[in-house]
């Protein structure tokens, strides 16, 4: 196939709204390679679903000043809401994972249940260390 035949069969698929970038990046790969499906397919990214603080507090059982505590000591990523310029949130992963690390319950103060057992190794008591 002429390179000029597969430049207009991308015009015409990038004029269509119906096919997204990745099904038109298959259907080019298809014609090029005569329609046998490339044995390395393009991994899609999974979706990464953004919580807004409070929603994760609500989640959490705790209040906005504690998921401000937890993103800057590292236990939840930060993360700036698409389209925002100073809003953020939490991914959602990370905030299922601390539930799931609580043990389902809403955490009490704002220290999750595993780092607490490592504040109590760092305190000045030989005898819990």
């Amino acid at each position: 196939m002429l390179p000029t035949t597969i430049d207009a069969i991308k015009a015409i698929l990038k004029a269509d709204p119906t096919v997204n970038p990745a099904d038109r990046a298959v259907i080019v790969a298809c014609i090029r390679n005569g329609c046998k499906v490339p044995a390395t397919a393009p991994a899609v990214p999974a979706e990464v679903r953004i919580l807004r603080r409070h929603e994760a507090a609500k989640r959490l059982g705790c209040g906005l000043r504690c998921i401000d505590n937890w993103a800057r000591t590292g236990i939840l990523h930060k993360v700036t809401l698409p389209g925002h310029i100073r809003a953020c949130g939490v991914r959602l992963s990370d905030v299922e994972a601390l539930i799931q690390e609580t043990g389902n319950r809403s955490v009490k103060g704002c220290i999750p249940p595993s780092h607490i057992s490592e504040q109590k190794g760092q305190s000045g008591d030989p005898s819990k260390a």
